[in-house]
């Protein structure tokens, strides 16, 4: 039965169904491998899930023994796995256990009329933010750009972070999961910064910076009113500078800007800087955008050295710059 409920610009929004309480949920390869050596990694972060109050299977390809290249196996065999749990009617969420660079391989796999069928969460973020894309573009799914398990769960949450924080996101990612009550206030570990003031309500819509841009140039691409009033978060890693203002031009040029009511930036995480420049990530994102009077909150909990808050796509959000706040207006899940 397809779930779905709410429109972003008039194109439906499908939320997947709510988590209950001892639900199964997959941990599966959606792009890179397991590594040798990182198997406590997994184990904690499949702790983290039980948690939750889930039950958790690993699925066959999150294996040090499984992979091809950078990847955990060929495009095919992880679009079949992927489908496989898509089609589960006892699977009732998909986590990504890493990241890597493997997802835009086999996009056109992904058997699309699962999704709509029977919508679960997918959660995951960096390389995953392109099938988060694409599944919002062709079916409207709610995607979960949300922490991975090995190096988020397992790594980021123990390394960055105190049982304190880690308790107040698990409780955070099961209201999110299970449909806690909105608005929902999403509590800062860091100190988030006024890039721009002002204030905003719209939908959530980005991911990792490159692979937005990248989705563009695909049959996935999201089209023009998929951005019309929305809030716009991204996060990088990696690249200088000098791309990341390439990127955002090529956005700005494709009218991106003109269509967005706020912007998120993520932490930035390994931005080489230019040799003799000074330039900050807060002035090229203000340089892409210009005069538009748009509010932009930086250096939000997201990003590949932070433990990720969960950011629903599609979901409608508050962003109020000034207070350097963002809160969930509606619930990502549907009870029905």
């Amino acid at each position: 039965m397809v779930n779905s409920a709410g429109t972003v610009s008039g194109v439906p929004l499908l939320r997947p169904r709510a988590l209950r309480p001892g639900d199964l949920v997959v941990v599966t390869a959606l792009s890179g491998p397991l590594e040798p050596g990182e198997e406590p990694l997994l184990a904690r972060g499949v702790k983290i899930i039980e948690r939750m109050g889930f039950r958790v299977r690993v699925s066959p390809l999150v294996s040090t023994e499984r992979r091809r290249w950078w990847a955990a196996a060929t495009p095919h065999q992880i679009a079949d796995e992927l489908n496989g749990l898509l089609r589960d009617p006892e699977v009732r969420a998909i986590f990504s256990h890493t990241g890597g660079r493997v997802t835009l391989s086999y996009l056109d796999l992904i058997d699309l009329e699962a999704v709509r069928t029977d919508p679960k969460p997918i959660l995951g973020y960096s390389d995953i933010s392109a099938i988060h894309l694409a599944l919002f573009s062709r079916t409207g799914l709610v995607g979960m750009h949300a922490d991975i398990v090995t190096h988020g769960f397992g790594q980021d949450w123990y390394e960055l972070g105190d049982e304190a924080r880690r308790a107040q996101l698990v409780d955070l990612y099961t209201q999110v999961l299970t449909g806690g009550d909105t608005p929902l206030t999403l509590p800062p570990a860091s100190t988030w910064e006024c890039w721009r003031p002002g204030r905003a309500q719209g939908h959530l819509v980005g991911g990792l910076l490159n692979r937005l841009v990248r989705i563009q140039a695909t049959p996935y691409a999201l089209d023009p009113e998929r951005f019309t009033g929305a809030i716009l978060f991204w996060e990088e890693v990696g690249n200088p500078l000098t791309l990341i203002w390439t990127d955002l031009q090529t956005l700005r040029q494709a009218g991106v800007f003109d269509r967005i009511a706020g912007m998120v930036v993520g932490i930035p995480s390994n931005i080489p800087p230019e040799e003799g420049r000074t330039e900050e990530l807060r002035e090229v994102v203000l340089d892409a955008l210009g005069d538009r009077d748009i509010p932009v909150l930086g250096h939000v909990d997201f990003g590949h050295i932070s433990p990720n808050l969960p950011l629903p796509i599609g979901v409608r959000a508050e962003l109020d710059a000034d207070a350097r706040s963002l809160s969930l207006l509606e619930p990502a899940v549907t009870a029905a």
